[in-house]
């Protein structure tokens, strides 16, 4: 009773016996193992911790884990800071056009009010005061919209902030959200991910980590007891290269070291691409407007005193104030050719973009991916989840003998033919069974271990048991390169065994004896070697991923230094399982589709070559004069020969990540636009490499989803046509923006310029009107069209090109046609328009009045809406109200715009320089601006041929091609070329697979490892990558593009791996202050949970 009360009664400082100060100490750079072995090692900083290593904590919410989080934290972050609605606002009033506005509406308020410079000082303030007005509507307009975009990008981004682990509770694997991770918890790792938190290796084989961004060490860190001379520490934010197992949490939140570092250190997204383009052209814009403003004052006040002068006038009271109306003009002309509307029009783009493509299962990273993926020419896809439904079952095999029906083999195989089967299965996996998201009881992991441990049920085999029985000694983890892995357990107390399970063919090369139907072991012969093979033929055939399994058996006592290398020779063939993974229905189609849109589909996957050109062939993506090749043949072949099939590839079998690559890089140097998806660690640097990554959001790794620019939600092909769908419908809403914004621009400015000068310095629009035409341009119609839905005859045409001009023939085509038109309406308007328009009443119009300038304005702004129907199409399509229904926004905002613009006519009266207008004088006004429709069709029905567009090759080579000097080789290049030609020339579907056997296979997957001082920001700032040492020709190359030393990849290819760097860097307590631009930034680390963090390259500012 008295331990229970005192457990009770202990109070909360003493019921944990570490402070925060000391498990921060653990892992804090340099590391301190002597602080560990004081807390009495893992068992005794759980026991501090009041935790279990074995069963970690209680599911259930108790006292003591309530104190747990108040003393210790939880692991979440405060979200990052945002600007506020207030700030936005003072942003866009700092604007120095806007600012020259505001100062010379006040000055007019002023002369307007006093007698002595008016000539009706009741009225003489209107004018004034109504520029202010719309000066602050426009500024509430556009400040509204930029607060809700950042909301929706804040949005997005928090998308991603949840993701569910591996722990240990109350004794039971269970999966948990990273949010609910606490100081105590127990935590699974396995290879690929990212660690979540600060803790101490408690139990676990072949665990390597990558924390070369944080301590500087270049070379993997194994992970294991201090006893053992291994590294204990987990530091969070660092990478699992290989292996798996547990780890005590000792600091989350921001008491993590990737918390404090995160707690000072923010990331904004720089502006992209498409978006500096568009900067450019508005500043040249706004240079025509300036221009065109200073040349008006420039004419018409020397015009005013000189006009006076000759007529033998007197300078009249009014002058200043007439004066200030003519500088109030020049300044609206500027702000009316400012584009302001080009950059919201992209802003808004994007985020509706990006929204739609959650929706749609695209979750996108960064911003210059939804404009990229619009002109992607090639797409590397992986197979397994991607292209089939990562629903994988056991449907026949061959373990003794042929079998196809599972349950009856399962009741028919011997015993102890069962138990080295089943036993190998459960041991050789790190799948387990649990409750999935979905809330049923499921196997969990790899979808491939799962369809193993789901036949081993069929046995009556419980995976548990033999997991508790076997005792693990070595394990040799799963990689791609491998393509096996293997696990060595004591099996009793006089022998050790080896499982073994991978790529069928690779385990059958490495054994020479396998089980006969009766259970017995047998030598393996030609014959039966030759029976296997073909049996691996026959399952990849019917394309069916094939597994081998296989074992042997070792003395206790063996002399064998297992922790060397894996025994993988002489092994025992169990047998070989087909397991069938259904291709996903709708991929067919969406293959056609990419291939009608202009884009070559590859299939890039580690299966061997009979069941990637099955599959291939399944999907549409192998056609009749496809190529289909081997990794190790593809690696090894000369530029020539690579360069003359590459039109052709179009399945990359027994590829190794290294092959991806090559690939990737080789297209980028031939001025493709590649998209790759990947899943697994491995694949990182291909994610990275690829014009557009794509990461799996259900089988993929956290160092593939760092490293990708699009997460794939459901990692379904189709969600990434629906990208480039979305990516070029992105790009066409800013097109149409663009045509609508420049025909406005032209007329309105010269309009204002030729009626100021002709009508006595007094333009025949106002600067009231022109700031309202200037809300209907800018923010109206950015809204309106950049949120056009996309059709699906975006995909009926070939990728826009990387180099493709920004406006096209087509568009200004358009814009000079559009123009023309207005103008030649509105100077007839201007000169005519009082007698044409007194036909039409019973009164007389008098020339330059208030009512004549109405009628120009109001026919200005119908020119318009009707111009901004036309702008919905960007090709010779007839009809432009087509499909308008399906984009409530469009309908709105045109509804709005008539509604506003009647009112400001017929009710504006002094405020905004208006008359009312007779029913007859609104119906002319509509018609004449109706015009712009059929003008329009008649403009895209003029046929025009657009420039050809050259791809665009890269100015530094992404890989290098050196010939082998190895002369011993048969490799000249009179052979490469012949080579190249003939298969280029072969009309069949040519199918190139290597002699050479995968298991030898000795090319080195690309380390994902720099020293500190060497590191630059990537692409996207999620992995560390090397400063070049070549320096950048130029400072726009410098600050877009970083290099890493060549890496070889295979017989005489290396890659130079380039990224380009998406985020920049700013302080969250700090005003953000543009980085030098040679200035060296380092990427710690980038999780879909959490922002980037970025430190100093220079080693003495860490």
């Amino acid at each position: 009773m008295s331990e229970l009360q005192s457990i009770g009664l202990d109070p909360m400082t003493e019921e944990f016996k570490v402070d925060l100060k000391t498990l921060g100490e653990l892992v804090d750079v340099p590391k301190n193992p002597e602080l560990l072995k004081e807390l009495g090692g893992p068992t005794g900083l759980a026991e501090a911790l009041k935790t279990s290593i074995k069963n970690g904590l209680p599911n259930e919410q108790n006292s003591t884990e309530t104190h747990r989080i108040e003393k210790y934290g939880k692991n979440v972050l405060p979200p990052p800071p945002h600007q506020p609605l207030y700030s936005i606002i003072l942003d866009a009033l700092s604007d120095h056009i806007l600012i020259l506005l505001i100062v010379a509406a006040v000055v007019s308020i002023v002369l307007g009010a006093i007698p002595y410079t008016s000539d009706d000082p009741k009225t003489g303030w209107i004018d004034g005061v109504a520029i202010l007005v719309a000066v602050i509507i426009v500024v509430a307009v556009t400040s509204t919209n930029d607060y809700k975009n950042q909301a929706r990008f804040r949005d997005l981004n928090e998308k991603t902030s949840d993701k569910q682990i591996k722990a240990i509770r109350s004794g039971e694997q269970c999966q948990i959200s990273i949010f609910d991770v606490r100081v105590g918890d127990i935590i699974q790792l396995d290879t690929g991910d990212i660690v979540c938190a600060d803790g101490v290796f408690v139990e676990g084989h072949s665990i390597n980590c990558d924390e070369s961004s944080i301590t500087g060490e270049s070379n993997p860190i194994k992970k294991g007891f201090t006893e053992d001379g291994l590294d204990p520490f987990f530091i969070s934010g660092s990478l699992v290269l290989e292996g798996f197992g547990k780890m005590l949490v000792t600091a989350v939140g921001v008491n993590s070291f990737n918390g404090k570092t995160m707690m000072s250190l923010r990331v904004e997204s720089e502006d992209t691409p498409l978006q500096e383009k568009l900067g450019v052209l508005a500043g040249n814009i706004g240079k025509f407007g300036l221009s065109a403003a200073v040349l008006l004052l420039l004419i018409v006040i020397p015009k005013y005193f000189i006009e006076r002068k000759v007529n033998h006038e007197d300078i009249p009271s009014s002058a200043a104030s007439d004066i200030t109306r003519m500088v109030i003009g020049a300044i609206t002309i500027i702000v009316v050719a400012v584009p302001e509307g080009l950059p919201l029009a992209v802003t808004m783009a994007l985020a509706y973009g990006m929204l739609k493509m959650y929706k749609e299962n695209n979750l996108v990273r960064h911003l210059a991916s939804c404009e990229t993926m619009g002109s992607a020419t090639n797409i590397c896809s992986d197979k397994t989840g991607t292209l089939t439904q990562n629903v994988m079952t056991v449907v026949t095999g061959y373990v003794g003998s042929l079998f196809e029906d599972c349950a009856a083999f399962a009741s028919a195989a011997p015993k102890d033919l069962a138990s080295v089967l089943t036993d190998g299965i459960a041991i050789n996996s790190n799948a387990y069974e649990g409750v999935s998201t979905k809330g049923k009881v499921e196997f969990i992991g790899s979808k491939t271990e799962c369809a193993l441990l789901n036949f081993g049920k069929l046995f009556g085999s419980d995976y548990q048991e033999v997991r508790r029985r076997l005792e693990i000694r070595e394990l040799y983890p799963f990689s791609s390169a491998r393509k096996r892995m293997g696990v060595l357990v004591q099996n009793d107390a006089k022998t050790l065994r080896f499982y073994q399970k991978g790529a069928s063919e690779i385990v059958l090369a490495q054994c020479d004896r396998y089980i006969d139907q009766d259970g017995q072991v047998q030598p393996i012969s030609n014959a039966v070697r030759q029976m296997f093979e073909e049996t691996i033929n026959n399952f990849a055939t019917d394309a069916l991923r094939t597994i081998g399994l296989a074992y042997r058996d070792f003395p206790a006592d063996s002399s064998i230094d297992f922790k060397k290398e894996a025994p993988e020779t002489n092994l025992i063939y169990i047998g070989i399982v087909g397991i069938k993974d259904p291709l996903r229905p709708e991929v067919p189609d969406a293959v056609r589709t990419c291939q009608r849109a202009g884009i070559t589909v590859r299939m890039v996957t580690g299966d061997n070559i009979v069941t990637a050109r099955n599959i291939a062939k399944n999907c549409g993506i192998l056609t009749d004069d496809g190529i289909c090749m081997e990794g190790p043949k593809f690696r090894n072949l000369s530029r020539d020969e690579m360069d003359a099939i590459l039109p052709r590839l179009q399945v990359l079998a027994r590829s190794s990540p290294t092959d991806k690559q090559l690939l990737v890089g080789r297209l980028k140097d031939l001025g493709e636009v590649v998209a790759v998806t990947g899943d697994g660690t491995n694949d990182g640097p291909a994610l990275k490499l690829a014009n557009v990554g794509f990461s799996m959001g259900i089988a993929g790794t956290e160092v593939a989803i760092a490293a990708s620019d699009v997460v794939l939600l459901d990692d379904n092909f189709a969600s990434i046509v629906r990208a480039v769908l979305w990516g070029r419908n992105i790009y066409d809403a800013i097109c149409k923006f663009l045509q609508f914004q420049l025909t406005v621009n032209v007329v309105a400015v010269t309009i204002a310029f030729v009626g100021t000068i002709s009508g006595g310095g007094h333009s025949p629009l106002t600067a009231v009107q022109l700031l309202w035409v200037n809300l209907i341009m800018d923010t109206l119609a950015a809204l309106a069209l950049a949120t056009e839905p996309p059709t699906p005859d975006l995909l009926d045409r070939p990728p826009n090109g990387k180099n493709a001009p920004l406006i096209t023939r087509y568009m200004w085509k358009n814009i000079i046609g559009q123009s023309v038109l207005q103008l030649v309406i509105l100077f007839v308007l201007l000169y005519k328009g009082h007698d044409i328009y007194s036909n039409f009443v019973d009164y007389n119009i008098t020339k330059n009045s208030v009512h004549h300038y109405t009628i120009l304005f109001n026919t200005f702004v119908f020119l318009q809406l009707f111009n901004e129907i036309n702008s919905r199409l960007l090709s010779a399509k007839v009809n432009p109200f087509k499909g308008i229904l399906n984009n409530p926004i469009f309908v709105v905002v045109l509804a709005a715009t008539v509604v506003i613009q009647v009112l400001f006519v017929t009710f504006g009266s002094t405020a905004t320089s208006t008359d009312q207008l007779k029913i007859q004088e609104w119906a002319a006004c509509i018609i004449t601006g109706a015009v712009a429709l059929p003008w329009g069709l008649m403009l895209r029905l003029i046929p025009i041929k657009e420039a050809p567009v050259s791809k665009a090759l890269p100015e530094t080579s992404e890989t290098i091609y050196t010939p082998p000097v190895d002369t011993s080789l048969p490799s000249t290049n009179n052979a490469s070329n012949e080579t190249a030609a003939t298969i280029a020339k072969s009309p069949e579907t040519t199918t190139i697979s290597s002699s050479v056997d995968n298991s030898s296979e000795t090319t080195q997957l690309v380390e994902l490892q720099s020293k500190p001082e060497d590191n630059q920001s990537s692409s996207g700032g999620d992995l560390p990558l090397s400063v070049p040492h070549q320096v950048p020709s130029n400072d726009n190359e410098r600050r877009n593009s970083v290099t890493e030393p060549p890496v070889d990849v295979g017989r005489g290819w290396q890659l130079v791996r380039q990224t380009h760097q998406k985020i920049r860097v700013v302080n969250a307590f700090k005003n953000y202050q543009k980085t030098n631009e040679n200035s060296s930034i380092v990427d710690v680390v980038r999780r879909p949970t959490r922002s980037s963090i970025y430190l100093p390259s220079n080693p003495s500012s860490q």
